[in-house]
């Protein structure tokens, strides 16, 4: 890793996280790919393979959430001396409707989503610092600009997380580095699959709520076929680590800027018709 740009990325065991760390990999990054449960680490290790990057590639174990765990991963960046490229990609989707999501399922989405990406990034800010060069690039989401029903675990975690990162941006430039947000529409990745935590109560036919989360899951499957490549993501990413000017935000995925830009225009009352028409 002598003379070699260091990138940090969590959550790296499948989707942005994995395909990331290997496109730095061929663009010469020694890359340290963090995820919480190493047992996942095979389905990176043989695309790295594939890629023919194995050696530029480390996987670590790191949970954002345990206090033990980051004081490892300390211990890791002490032994590297200097951190380049921080990718804040570790998360998951919470779900449900908000009457009956216990509050200790928000606290364990933001715990991951925002105390998680907060913590790791304290780590790494002493090292680019010194340096007065770095990039530190969070993945949020198009979640975090706008709101969805059934979604609000995720939603509130991916505003927390722009907001931080928009105070974070001024904060930490005038030190040579820069903070980006990725905000991604919907991929083919395992966020809405396995990555996805439904509240129990939403699930059950008894709940005030089960015939509209039925309906949510019904437009949320049919819109699958039409979600794009993660591959576009990791690619972006990759790019905004080698560029020497950015953007505070990179929105990226099929119609994503168009629905920004209609939510910015229409009044509230408009756009919420709009939202309510595409789940009936």
């Amino acid at each position: 890793m002598i003379g070699k740009k260091i990138a940090i990325v969590t959550g790296a065991s499948s989707g942005f996280g994995m395909l990331t760390s290997i496109e730095l990999a061929k663009q010469n990054y020694y890359v340290v790919a963090t995820m919480r449960n190493v047992d996942k680490r095979f389905a990176l290790l043989e695309r790295v393979g594939e890629a023919k990057v194995a050696k530029l590639v480390e996987v670590f174990s790191l949970d954002v959430t345990n206090d033990h765990s980051l004081l490892v991963f300390q211990e890791k960046l002490r032994e590297l001396g200097r951190v380049d490229v921080l990718v804040n990609n570790a998360g998951y989707a919470g779900a449900g409707f908000s009457e009956e999501i216990p509050i200790n399922e928000y606290r364990q989405q933001f715990e991951t989503n925002v105390f998680g990406a907060i913590s790791v990034t304290q780590l790494c800010l002493p090292y680019m610092r010194d340096q007065r060069n770095g990039k530190i690039i969070n993945v949020s989401s198009i979640s975090g600009r706008v709101g969805f029903p059934g979604l609000s675990p995720y939603v509130a975690s991916k505003h927390a997380l722009e907001g931080w990162s928009e105070s974070l941006r001024l904060e930490v430039g005038p030190f040579g580095i820069d903070v980006v947000l990725v905000e991604p529409g919907s991929f083919q990745t395992s966020i809405w699959s396995s990555g996805k935590q439904i509240t129990d109560k939403s699930l059950q036919s008894h709940s005030p709520y089960f015939s509209y989360m039925e309906k949510l899951s019904l437009h949320l499957e049919k819109g699958e076929a039409s979600y794009g490549d993660p591959l576009e993501v990791a690619k972006l990413i990759t790019e905004i680590s080698q560029q020497s000017s950015t953007k505070l935000r990179y929105p990226i995925g099929k119609g994503v800027k168009f629905t920004l830009f209609i939510k910015s225009c229409f009044p509230w009352r408009l756009w919420e018709r709009m939202v309510m028409k595409k789940i009936e």
